[in-house]
């Protein structure tokens, strides 16, 4: 069945010295220590993670693709590169390389990639400018951090750029990154395994309290890792919402579950009762294939957790594709379905 991964990440070969262009650090750059392998280090000299020619090279991701049965991927950039600290008009020219780069890598091999821009959250007004940008240099939307220097989703200064996103049609992928309380558990790989699952709920909840999907009820978002917490303790919640409304309903005084249905959420939950208990709540016409290619809190074989779990052709079908493509607003016919 034709599979569409909506969570794969790629990265250019080559970045530029960015420290040397801005006149400050702590930007990304790459140490291509031998044929095939890099390592991601910030200019300041400290590690961030190794990684392999399939982060970059888009025919060895292609390979990988047919290997794995895998028709079609949308790519965003490594989260670590959103750089929402820096300067924002250093921010844009950083958004800008990165998305032509993505641009480039679509036109080339329309048929097996989509691409989803980033932006300069730290200004909305540029970021504004950039998203109309990426619609002209045919990305189908843009991947977004969960917070942007810890300002949430829901803050009004963000609000024009989902309103945009909205006009546009251009989708929105929401990735967990500079997750709260990272400083205090750096140990046993905490930031990863409880950090961004809860960043990914604090995205949705500031969405939905601030009154933000309430009054943008077309919004064409989606939630990475399964939506994170946020289905596990979405009765926790309610039940929140309904015992201390003059804490939590003061922007937005309908149900939070009401808005289950109008987001999206990728299939990355590694669990195949948490898998079920998305789809009871959200359906699968909210549930899209997603991966994490390639690094290795992601699925090795995408897919192959829900093609194992008995679903029937067309809930199968939605997931591995349907929705998808319903959210990045895309006909199946490009893709000869």
């Amino acid at each position: 069945m034709f599979k569409i991964d909506i969570h794969t990440h790629i990265i250019p070969a080559d970045i530029p010295d960015w420290r040397g262009a801005f006149g400050y650090g702590g930007f990304i750059t790459l140490d291509h220590y031998k044929p095939c392998c890099a390592t991601m280090v910030r200019d300041d000299g400290k590690r961030f993670r190794d990684i392999e020619a399939n982060c970059w090279d888009p025919a060895m991701r292609i390979g990988e693709m047919d290997q794995t049965d895998v028709d079609v991927q949308v790519l965003s950039t490594v989260p670590v590169m959103f750089s929402y600290w820096a300067k924002a008009e250093d921010g844009l020219q950083v958004s800008r390389f990165l998305n032509d780069h993505l641009a480039e890598i679509v036109s080339e091999f329309p048929l097996r990639f989509v691409g989803l821009g980033t932006l300069p959250m730290q200004d909305t007004a540029l970021s504004i400018k950039e998203l109309e940008r990426c619609k002209q240099i045919g990305l189908l939307g843009v991947q977004i951090g969960t917070n942007v220097n810890q300002r949430n989703l829901g803050d009004p200064s963000f609000f024009e750029l989902f309103a945009a996103c909205n006009e546009m049609e251009m989708a929105v992928f929401v990735h967990p990154w500079e997750m709260m309380g990272e400083a205090d558990m750096q140990k046993y790989w905490l930031p990863w395994l409880v950090g961004m699952p809860a960043e990914t709920s604090r995205a949705i909840c500031s969405l939905i309290f601030s009154g933000t999907l309430e009054k943008l009820p077309g919004l064409k978002i989606c939630f990475a890792h399964g939506g994170g917490s946020f289905p596990a303790t979405l009765g926790r919640i309610r039940h929140g919402f309904d015992v201390r409304p003059d804490l939590v309903a003061v922007d937005n005084p309908n149900d939070p579950a009401k808005y289950v249905d109008r987001v999206f959420f990728d299939s990355l939950v590694h669990d195949e009762a948490m898998l079920r208990h998305l789809l009871n709540i959200a359906g699968p016409g909210r549930v899209a294939l997603g991966s994490d290619y390639p690094f290795p809190l992601g699925e090795s074989k995408p897919g192959s957790m829900i093609e194992s779990m008995g679903f029937d052709k067309e809930t199968e079908e939605q997931l591995l594709n349907g929705t998808a493509l319903k959210w990045l607003g895309i006909d199946g016919s490009r893709f000869g379905l």
